[in-house]
C-alpha cells in the first residue's frame, strides 16, 4: 500500500504550488495568449477579467443576420514534463461552440482535447488532463459564436496545475470542476469547521490543513424527507486513459443511517462500483469519531469516466458524510494488483497467421486462412483487398464435419469488452450457413451474437458488447447442414477493446484528418472552383449496374463517397480537398480505400496543392477490382498544404469511382499498398 502520510503530504504541497505556465486570469493582459491573425480576433474586455469573440452583423442586412465568425487563440509555447490538469472557465452566450486543441511541432493537425456546443447563463468550468510530454506544445482555443445576434464565446480564466484533474482539496473556489448533482432535499456543500449549512454545526477540521479554516465537501441528512434520499458529488470527466490508485479521506457519523459508495460513470451513464463503506466492525472502518479515515481504491479508466461519490440516507437522522483530499497516483494501490489487461492480444487481421487464436481440431472442420487476388468478380479480404482472411465450409472442403470453431486467447475476468469483427457469407443457399459467437467461461457456454444480416457478398462489421465474470474465451462457431447445402462463411479483422461498444462509436470521425463519411464530410470540402460536379455521399450500391461498390468499407452498411459518372462528360472531374495540413520536415502519410469497378473506368489521382501549385503524388487508371483496395501515400512538404483526391470520368457511364476511410497523419505509413493487377481471375491462394 502507498503510505497515507506521503499521499497527504503530496496533496498539501501540490495545493501550495504555483500554477504552471500557460495559466491566465486575464485581469490586465492576455499573458502571452495571442489571436491567430488569419481569424477573427479575441477581444479583452475593457474592464479586464475575460476574453471574448462575438457574432458580427452583416452590413446592409437585417440586424439579426450575422456572418460566420471563428476566433483562434494561441497560447505561448508550453513545456510540461509531468502530467497536468488544464481547467478553462468559459461561457457560450446565445449559441456557438468552444473547442480546445493541442498543437505540437511536426504534427499535421491539432489534437482535440475538449469541445462544447451548450450555451449557458453563467460561467462553466471544463477540465482536461494533459499527458506529460518532452516536446513543447501550444494550446489552441477555437471560439465560434452562433449566427444569432448577441451570440458570443468568452473565456474567463485558464488554470494549468500539476497533477490529475480528479485531484482536489476543495480549497479553491472552482472546486476542481466537481459538481453536486442537484437533489431537492440532500446535496453536497462546501464545508469548514468555522461554518457550514448545518443547523447544528459539528463539522470537523479539514484534512488538508488540519484546522477550522480549511475546506472539504460534506452532505447531511437533516433535510431528507423520503426513504433513500441520494446525494451525488461528481468529478470532471477524465479525458485520457488512466489506471492507478485513487485516494480520499472521509468522515461519517450515524453509520447505521447512511450508505456511502464510490462509483465510476461512463459517457453512457453506466455505473460501476469501486468501493462501499463497511460497518464499524469490518476492516473498512477504523479510527474514532472526528478522525479522517483514509481510503485507497484501484481505478481502471481506459475510457472516459467520472468518479461519483454517492451517499444514500434512510431518514433525517442519517447523520453526515464529509470527504477531503482526493488524489491519484499512476501505480496501483497494492503491488499485488494485476496490471490492466491489454485486450489487444485478441486483435488479428490474419495477414501473418492466426495470431493467438486456436482451433478445436477434435470436434470439427478447420477454419482455413486464404487469400483472393484482386479481381472483377469476388471480394478479397477486408484489411487491404488483397490480403488473407479465414474461411470455413468452403465447397472445396471435403471434411465430413460441418462445424468450425475458432477460439480466442483468454480474456481477464470482471471486465466489459467490445468485440468487433467483419464477416461475409458466400453461397447460393444462405439458410445452410450460420455464424454465431459464444462466451466460454469455464464449462459455461453463452451465445452473445448470431448471424442476422445477409452480407450480400460484402464485408459487414459487427460490434458485440459483453461482460466477463471470470476468465473467458470468445468462440466463433460456423455450422452448416450438409455439404450440398453449404456455402462458406469468412472472418477478418477481429479487434477487442475495453468498455461498451457505444463508447467508441463515431470516434474515428472526430480525429482530424480522418473520415469514414458516416456523419458527413468531416473537415473535407468539395472543390467547386475546379471541377464539374461533386463527390456524392451514398450507402449501398451505386445506381448504375456493373460499376461502383456494393457497400462501404467501414461497416458494409454505412456511407462512402463516389463519383456518379452518368451526368458527367468523359474527362470531367470531381475533387475533394483535405483540411489544411501543416508542413513538416518529416514524411507524412495519406491512407484511404478506393473502389474502381467498371469496364470504362477513368482514373483516380492524389495531388498535393500548395500556393496554387499541384504535384501528382499517386494515380490509378482503369478498372481495378470489385473489392475495396487500400492505398497508402507517403510524401513530404515543408509548407502548409492540402491534399486533393480527384476522380476523372471514363468513356462511359460504367466508370463510377468510390473512396472511403481516409486517414491523414504525421509520420511514415505503417502498411504497404495494395497492388492490383487488372484481370478476371478468381483465385483462392
Amino acid at each position: 500500500m502507498l503510505p497515507f502520510f506521503l499521499l497527504a503530504l503530496a496533496a498539501t504541497i501540490q495545493a501550495q504550488m504555483a500554477l504552471l505556465p500557460g495559466s491566465c486570469s486575464f485581469e490586465v493582459d492576455t499573458c502571452g495568449y495571442m489571436s491567430d491573425v488569419d481569424f477573427t480576433s479575441w477581444t479583452l474586455n475593457k474592464n479586464g477579467h475575460f476574453l471574448a469573440v462575438e457574432a458580427a452583423l452583416i452590413a446592409d442586412q437585417d440586424s439579426d443576420v450575422t456572418a460566420d465568425v471563428t476566433g483562434i487563440l494561441l497560447s505561448p509555447a508550453l513545456e510540461h514534463s509531468e502530467w497536468s490538469c488544464l481547467r478553462v472557465v468559459y461561457q457560450i452566450s446565445g449559441s456557438g461552440s468552444l473547442q480546445v486543441l493541442q498543437r505540437t511541432e511536426g504534427q499535421s493537425f491539432d489534437r482535440p482535447l475538449w469541445s462544447s456546443h451548450e450555451p449557458s447563463d453563467s460561467w462553466i468550468i471544463a477540465s482536461m488532463d494533459l499527458q506529460n510530454r518532452t516536446d513543447p506544445s501550444r494550446l489552441v482555443i477555437e471560439g465560434k459564436p452562433g449566427r444569432r445576434a448577441g451570440s458570443s464565446v468568452a473565456v474567463y480564466e485558464i488554470h494549468i496545475s500539476p497533477g490529475y484533474c480528479l485531484e482536489c482539496d476543495y480549497e479553491e473556489s472552482h472546486l476542481c470542476g466537481y459538481n453536486n448533482q442537484w437533489n431537492a432535499n440532500v446535496n453536497w456543500y462546501v464545508g469548514s469547521a468555522g461554518g457550514g449549512q448545518l443547523l447544528d454545526n459539528n463539522l470537523p477540521d479539514d484534512h488538508t490543513n488540519n484546522n477550522r479554516t480549511g475546506h472539504f465537501m460534506y452532505v447531511d441528512s437533516i433535510y431528507s424527507k423520503t426513504f433513500k434520499e441520494v446525494a451525488k458529488l461528481v468529478s470532471p470527466m477524465t479525458t485520457m486513459p488512466m489506471s492507478g490508485c485513487l485516494t480520499f479521506h472521509y468522515q461519517r457519523t450515524d453509520e447505521g443511517g447512511n450508505l456511502f459508495s464510490v462509483y465510476t460513470r461512463d459517457r453512457l451513464g453506466q455505473y460501476q462500483e469501486l468501493w462501499r463503506v463497511g460497518p464499524r466492525n469490518t476492516s473498512n472502518w477504523s479510527g474514532s469519531h472526528g478522525e479522517w479515515i483514509p481510503v485507497q481504491v484501484d481505478l481502471r479508466a481506459p475510457y472516459s469516466v467520472q468518479v461519483v461519490f454517492e451517499v444514500a440516507f434512510s431518514s433525517p437522522r442519517g447523520g453526515h458524510v464529509a470527504i477531503d483530499d482526493i488524489s491519484f497516483a499512476p501505480e496501483f494501490c497494492s503491488s499485488d494488483t494485476e496490471p490492466t489487461f491489454d485486450p489487444s492480444i485478441a486483435n488479428c487481421d490474419f495477414e501473418s497467421g492466426f495470431c493467438q487464436y486456436t482451433q478445436d481440431q477434435a470436434t470439427g472442420s478447420l477454419w482455413r486462412r486464404v487469400g483472393v487476388k484482386p479481381n472483377l468478380f469476388r471480394n478479397g479480404d477486408h484489411t487491404s483487398g488483397a490480403g488473407t482472411f479465414l474461411l470455413a465450409h468452403s465447397q472445396l472442403n471435403t471434411e465430413s464435419s460441418y462445424i468450425s470453431r475458432l477460439i480466442s486467447p483468454t480474456l481477464a475476468a470482471n471486465m466489459k469488452y467490445c468485440l468487433r469483427f467483419y464477416f461475409t457469407v458466400r453461397g447460393i443457399n444462405h439458410s445452410g450457413v450460420a455464424l454465431a459467437v459464444y462466451l466460454q467461461e469455464g464449462s459455461s457456454l453463452e451465445k452473445i451474437w448470431t448471424l442476422g444480416e445477409r452480407s450480400r457478398g460484402i464485408w459487414i462489421a459487427t460490434d458485440v458488447t459483453f461482460q466477463t465474470s471470470q476468465a473467458a474465451q470468445v468462440v466463433f462457431v460456423s455450422t452448416c447442414r450438409s455439404l450440398w447445402d453449404c456455402g462458406s462463411v469468412a472472418l477478418d479483422d477481429i479487434s477487442m477493446s475495453l468498455g461498451d461498444c457505444e463508447l467508441t462509436a463515431g470516434l474515428t470521425s472526430s480525429i482530424p484528418g480522418w473520415c469514414d463519411f458516416e456523419a458527413g464530410l468531416c473537415d473535407y470540402t468539395q472543390d467547386r472552383q475546379h471541377d464539374a460536379a461533386d463527390w456524392e455521399r451514398r450507402r449501398g450500391p451505386t445506381p448504375t449496374s456493373y460499376t461502383g461498390p456494393r457497400g462501404d468499407h467501414t461497416t458494409g452498411l454505412g456511407y462512402y463517397l463516389y463519383m456518379e459518372a452518368s451526368p458527367m462528360l468523359p474527362g470531367q472531374t470531381v475533387r475533394l480537398l483535405s483540411p489544411p495540413v501543416r508542413g513538416s520536415k518529416d514524411v507524412q502519410c495519406l491512407g484511404f480505400f478506393y473502389n474502381m469497378l467498371g469496364s470504362n473506368t477513368g482514373q483516380l489521382s492524389v495531388r498535393l496543392q500548395n500556393n496554387k501549385r499541384e504535384v501528382l503524388l499517386w494515380q490509378r487508371k482503369g478498372e481495378q477490382s470489385v473489392a475495396w483496395l487500400k492505398a497508402v501515400v507517403e510524401y513530404q512538404s515543408d509548407d502548409q498544404h492540402q491534399i486533393v483526391l480527384e476522380a476523372t470520368r471514363g468513356s462511359s457511364v460504367r466508370s463510377d469511382i468510390a473512396i472511403d476511410d481516409i486517414i491523414l497523419e504525421s509520420g511514415p505509413c505503417s502498411a504497404a499498398e495494395t497492388k492490383a493487377p487488372v484481370g478476371t481471375f478468381n483465385e483462392i491462394e
